[in-house]
């Protein structure tokens, strides 16, 4: 989508450049599927890497983003951003 010759997010309404009230900023969402991914990720490459450490690192990885990206997407990333939204929501109503 592109309002005078810049590129607006998926959830931004193209008539007045604001996104809709309740969805969180493409830039939320960025930040909380990596901090969603990246510790799980992390330690979930330490516990592989301990338990099978003569699987080549592809393997690991395969394993690894087997578990992480589908717990990430259906449960963490939603969880934390229905607690990002809350917090928005209880600081914008002070």
């Amino acid at each position: 989508m592109h309002h005078d010759g810049q590129s607006l997010a998926a959830d931004e309404p193209d008539h007045e450049h604001h996104r809709r009230p309740g969805v969180a900023s493409v830039h939320t969402r960025a930040v909380v599927t990596w901090l969603a991914i990246y510790p799980a990720a992390t330690l979930g490459m330490a516990a592989l890497t301990a338990f099978v450490p003569q699987w080549p690192t592809a393997a690991r990885l395969l394993v690894l983003t087997g578990l992480v990206v589908p717990m990430s997407v259906y449960v963490t990333v939603p969880w934390m951003l229905r607690a990002t939204m809350a917090l928005d929501a209880r600081l914008r109503s002070r």
